[in-house]
């Protein structure tokens, strides 16, 4: 096992995009468990648009950013922590942590799924969407949705899930016309526009002429001034993220249909995973049957190299990915 430790540090707070020189990687010695505690080695890392958001002041400077981390215990000084176990953690950017058996959360093994299934479908990811259908926007079989940012990874995780529970008209938007086109040939999707085309408005009353039940938001904006628009009475609003803020510089979009959502009677509600670990075994016996049978795929990107990680969450925060992007250590084997 190598002596050495590497992190990665937020250096300063972004104007803006942000760029590698916003980060640091930082090596150090390799810590050491105390009683009580274990040594973990990083296998996977997670890279999500709520770190933009947290890095505006959430995330301390010249420290060690968090994030969820899957990886394996190489040495232990607590009973419950067996050397060789798979946690799974929120350490984040780092090659190795020092973990409590309260700051850790030992994996189920599943035949035929992979560890990285746990950053994505079957981990916060999948659980944002799984809780957004399921406990905010209430979906019934039949129901029309609207998903924004629907090539990314809560977005291809909201359209196999709600695939799966029966949805009626499922449509998207996406950054590309090659997005666009995964996602209606291979995640389930029954039409996907292209955002840049033209007004959201207009695209989506292309898409959706006779309206929504639900919107899934992850973006804001426009995409949330469309949706209100398109939504039919007593729909229904689910605020998962505004990525069309994490970058901005100038005032905020000015929806200019806010009553609609009272003289449609909408409801528009947000919510955090972390306020719903309780769904987290209902979520394996939702998905891990369909995993097993082939009906349902991983939608991932998945980088090399703990050395990439910032080039990673850069290149998500561009749109790169398609599903949930992952950061992968170079020597890692495990399935």
């Amino acid at each position: 096992m190598t002596e050495t430790a590497l992190t990665v540090h937020q250096t300063a707070r972004p104007h803006g995009f942000p760029t590698a020189g916003h980060f640091a990687f930082v090596e150090s010695a390799l810590p050491r468990p105390t009683p009580g505690t274990a040594l973990v080695e990083n296998l996977y890392w997670s890279v999500d648009p709520y770190h933009r958001e947290m890095m505006d002041g959430d995330f301390a400077l010249h420290a060690p950013l968090e994030g969820r981390a899957i990886g394996r215990v190489v040495e232990s000084r607590d009973p419950s922590l067996t050397e060789g176990e798979i946690v799974l953690h929120r350490q984040g950017w780092r090659t190795h942590a020092v973990v409590t058996p309260g700051e850790v959360r030992g994996l189920p093994r599943f035949d035929g799924v992979p560890l990285s299934a746990y950053l994505g479908i079957l981990g916060g990811t999948g659980l944002t969407a799984y809780v957004g259908l399921t406990r905010i926007a209430e979906l019934r079989a039949g129901q029309d949705l609207f998903v924004s940012a629907a090539a990314g990874g809560v977005g291809t995780a909201t359209g196999r899930l709600a695939r799966l529970m029966g949805a009626g008209r499922i449509v998207g938007s996406a950054g590309t016309a090659a997005k666009a086109a995964y996602l209606t040939e291979h995640v389930g999707y029954d039409e996907v526009f292209d955002h840049h085309a033209g007004p959201t408005a207009d695209l989506l009353a292309e898409a959706a002429p006779d309206g929504i039940d639900l919107y899934i938001d992850n973006v804001g904006g426009e995409h949330l001034e469309a949706a209100i628009s398109s939504l039919r009475e007593h729909g229904r609003i689910v605020r998962v993220g505004t990525i069309a803020q994490y970058n901005a510089t100038g005032a905020p979009y000015a929806l200019r249909n806010l009553p609609d959502i009272v003289e449609k009677s909408l409801r528009m509600e947000g919510f955090l995973v972390r306020d719903y670990p309780h769904v987290q075994e209902e979520l394996y016996e939702f998905v891990v049957p369909h995993l097993q049978s082939g009906r349902m795929r991983l939608d991932e990107t998945v980088v090399d190299g703990f050395d990439r990680i910032v080039d990673a969450f850069l290149g998500m925060l561009r749109g790169e990915n398609r599903g949930k992007m992952i950061v992968r250590a170079s020597s890692t084997t495990q399935n």
